[in-house]
């Protein structure tokens, strides 16, 4: 008995058993796939990278919950220009019938929205947005930390020199205040009632001894309690512009980058407590492409690889 030759059998897949000589796109699909019939009133628009660092903007529909017809399209790279000119091709009449685009904070994809998909109200996600005060939080205690290295570097140098042995400091939690920064990440982005007693004691030994951080840490979570309150648009803007002026008053250059985001996005960040819509099907779907790259091991036909993301998600 022959072993079955891998090649062969790929080969034979692709070209008669796959269906793929019989798909209307392997001409373009290295450019763009298009799934017009698969337009709904909710879309996501995202990127994502394919193989070697090849990116592409990838539209998806909300309803099909990351399942057959969700995939609306593919587009080769994130330039503007020509991601809206292939979006072009599905048609005004489909792309009027879109109600909202939910993206992230990219000028770009904000940009590609609004001339791709000119009737829908854009929605900046969630997600995105206390990410970027998570991140600023976290810069602060990295900072912090490099600090408390140095000042250890510094005390065990002047022990050498006295030819003295160096003892760390141990806090009243048994760990050293280097511990204590190298370990506290997941505290600063959880709220507190998830803390476990681990956690919050490292927390009350971090905040007695850095306050402003701990400032910092109930300015993220006021923004995460504003996000899963249920309230409409209005009183939404209200306490955001309240939460804005706080976090303003605390530190303008340490969290420029949020405040910018705040002046630039208001209006699609507010947009969230109309829909209550993120981009989480987005992600999903990025994770579905990663995934079956992985079964390919790799992309080495682009276009037989969209072939068979098509067959599951268009």
């Amino acid at each position: 008995m022959h072993g079955v030759n891998g090649r062969s059998f790929t080969r034979l897949y692709k070209e008669r058993l796959s269906g793929y000589r019989e798909w209307k796109q392997p001409a373009h699909a290295e450019e763009y796939v298009l799934h017009g019939s698969n337009i709904g009133e909710d879309l996501s628009i995202d990127e994502t990278s394919l193989s070697n660092g090849e990116v592409c903007t990838v539209v998806t529909n909300k309803a099909a919950k990351g399942r057959k017809g969700a995939l609306v399209a593919m587009v080769r790279g994130v330039a503007s220009d020509n991601v809206i000119e292939k979006l072009g091709l599905l048609g005004l009449s489909r792309r009027r019938k879109v109600k909202t685009v939910t993206a992230d904070l990219s000028g770009s994809m904000k940009y590609i929205a609004s001339k791709a998909f000119p009737s829908a109200q854009q929605v900046s996600d969630r997600f995105h947005v206390q990410q970027l005060m998570s991140r600023a939080i976290d810069d602060m205690r990295i900072e912090l930390r490099w600090d408390v290295i140095k000042a250890e570097n510094e005390r065990i140098r002047t022990c050498r020199q006295q030819k003295l042995q160096y003892r760390p400091k141990i806090e009243a939690n048994g760990e050293t205040l280097r511990q204590i920064m190298a370990r506290s990440k997941h505290i600063m982005t959880r709220d507190m009632s998830k803390w476990n007693d681990t956690q919050r004691k490292r927390a009350e030994i971090l905040f007695g001894r850095y306050p402003r951080l701990e400032t910092a840490y109930n300015l993220s979570m006021k923004l995460t309690g504003i996000y899963n309150e249920r309230i409409t648009a209005p009183v939404a803007r209200l306490k955001l512009a309240r939460w804005y002026d706080e976090l303003e008053r605390f530190d303008p250059v340490r969290f420029k980058t949020v405040i910018d985001t705040f002046t630039t996005h208001s209006d699609t960040i507010t947009n969230y407590f109309n829909y209550r819509l993120t981009n989480a099907s987005a992600e999903s779907f990025n994770a579905k492409i990663k995934d079956l790259r992985r079964q390919f091991r790799g992309i080495n036909d682009t276009a037989f690889f969209l072939f068979r993301l098509s067959a599951l998600y268009g």
